[in-house]
């Protein structure tokens, strides 16, 4: 039988970009699909990115829960902490002069809660981090964030492998290998140039400071006399850069401080370079047998400090890899899933500026237990329990075994990272209290919940898997915030601004 009545529930408007045909979709401004995201979120893509992060969400509780652990809700009003990333502040009505602050992490609560006895915690948490935007972060954006008593790194491994595992499952129906492969910072640096390395493709580092240590090339001899190195890699097949592409790896490497770069290319059965001239054919022969240079090969080179020049060819690899992708020179399926965990990171950085160490994850990580005399003579030496686990060359996630000795938390505070003991006291003494009370041995770990999503569902944004994200820019199109409030609510909070407000 065909309809008798028709009713007309409500009328759309023409629709400000079409939502059914993703090729027109996917070329539509941005910032136009952020302000009807109502709209945009009925593309059938972006459903299915809604519906892969509900049932992941889904797939870690049950798969947590299965493994015993609490689902514990911590604070979003907190204390500023001001050590890591910029904090959101929020004005106290009832108290003048004083703020909460957003939590960027719930590191300290899920501390707090180990002391409290609950062995095993998680929480899918809502972070905030007043941070300039990127395409993998947003002011606000969620956490799986556990944390365990009386286990060591190997436990956190077991379990996360475990989740993972889960999750591909889940969202891709993918069995995904495991134990993951293990490297250390160093061999990370070392190889790729980068703490999370793509290992999905080669071009790795390869070490030529011992060849060029009496080299007539002073560029390099004097760099190493220096106590620095000489690193190179090979771009094989991109002899043919165009001097844009050669530019922009040069503004690379001139952004990590150093004064040019210098390459060869092998074009036409000839090294074509002005530096070539400086090499023996020893240095030749060397080049040639550990890069396997080849006509149409691009050799780019880096001497410095082994820090930089390391994060210098990292990011000059992973340009090239691009470039290559880009001329089909270089195939990489995309679903091809590389896991692998980074290890033994040390404890602790240089800051140059200001003079002192800081924290290469957190004050709160524990030092590997045989370093912990170098604490306070010689820092750099510490190695941090810290472990972060990558895919593809993107960190998914990090974490530590923490520090649950209020001494060694307190050596940490006041003479490694030299804040006063007035400030310790005001930022951190209820934990260094806390700890008073028998803490236990703990660790934990955060997974970026966004950037997870972003990959199961292919795309390079997380924009594209949160339902309401903001722009690059901070801003949220839709509802036009961040937005002026009245006179009103500002003195009730007793705020004064005093910024030009531009309409």
């Amino acid at each position: 039988m065909g309809a008798k009545t028709l009713e007309i529930l409500n009328m759309a408007a023409v629709l400000p970009f079409p939502v059914d045909d993703p090729e027109v979709a996917a070329k539509v401004n941005e910032e136009l699909r952020l302000q009807y995201r109502y709209l945009d979120l009925r593309r059938p893509e972006m459903t299915r990115n809604l519906r892969v992060r509900s049932k992941v969400a889904t797939a870690t509780r049950v798969y947590m829960d299965e493994q015993g652990f609490l689902e514990v809700e911590t604070p979003t009003l907190f204390k500023s902490t001001p050590e890591g990333a910029r904090e959101f502040l929020i004005p106290s009505r009832r108290e003048p002069g004083k703020f909460y602050a957003l939590p960027q992490s719930p590191q300290q609560f899920k501390q707090i809660l180990m002391v409290a006895g609950v062995e095993r915690y998680f929480q899918l948490a809502r972070c905030y981090r007043d941070e300039d935007q990127r395409a993998d972060r947003q002011l606000e954006f969620t956490q799986v964030d556990l944390e365990m008593s009386f286990i060591e790194r190997e436990d956190i491994y077991a379990l996360i492998e475990g989740l993972l595992k889960r999750v591909w499952k889940t969202a891709l129906d993918r069995d995904i290998p495991t134990p993951f492969k293990r490297i250390t910072f160093a061999e990370a640096l070392n190889r790729f140039g980068i703490d999370k390395p793509d290992t999905r493709f080669g071009m790795e580092l390869t070490d030529f400071t011992e060849e060029f240590r009496a080299s007539t090339f002073k560029v390099f001899s004097g760099t190493v006399a220096n106590g620095g190195v000489v690193k190179a890699i090979n771009a094989k097949g991109l002899a043919g850069a165009t001097q844009g592409q050669i530019e922009t790896m040069t503004e690379y490497a001139k952004s990590f401080g150093a004064r040019g770069l210098a390459f060869i290319k092998v074009e036409g059965g000839e090294w074509k370079s002005p530096i070539v001239k400086f090499f023996n054919e020893t240095e030749k022969a060397a080049l040639t047998a550990k890069l396997a240079i080849e006509e149409g090969d691009l050799i780019l080179f880096a001497a410095d400090q082994w820090l930089t020049a390391c994060e210098i060819l990292g990011k000059i690899r992973l340009y090239c890899a691009d470039v290559l992708k880009g001329q089909g020179k270089l195939s990489i399926p995309a679903d091809r899933f590389d896991f692998l965990w980074v290890v033994d990171f040390p404890l602790l950085s240089f800051d140059k500026e200001q003079n002192r160490w800081y924290s290469s994850h957190h004050p709160f990580t524990a030092p590997v237990a045989e370093d912990v005399p170098f604490l306070t003579s010689d820092p750099k030496k510490v190695r941090g329990q810290h472990y972060d686990v990558v895919v593809n060359g993107v960190e998914l996630g990090g974490g530590s075994i923490r520090i649950h000795q209020p001494d060694v938390q307190k050596t940490i505070f006041e003479q490694v990272l030299q804040i006063p003991p007035d400030l310790v006291t005001a930022r951190f003494g209820y934990m260094l209290e806390a700890f008073r009370y028998g803490a236990p041995p703990h660790g934990g770990i955060a997974l970026g919940f966004d950037r997870m999503i972003a990959i199961l569902c292919g795309t390079p944004s997380i924009r594209d898997v949160i339902a309401f994200p903001k722009t690059a820019k901070g801003s949220d199109v839709m509802t036009d915030s961040p937005a002026f409030v009245e006179p009103k609510q500002l003195r009730d909070l007793h705020i004064e601004v005093k910024a030009v407000r531009k309409e």
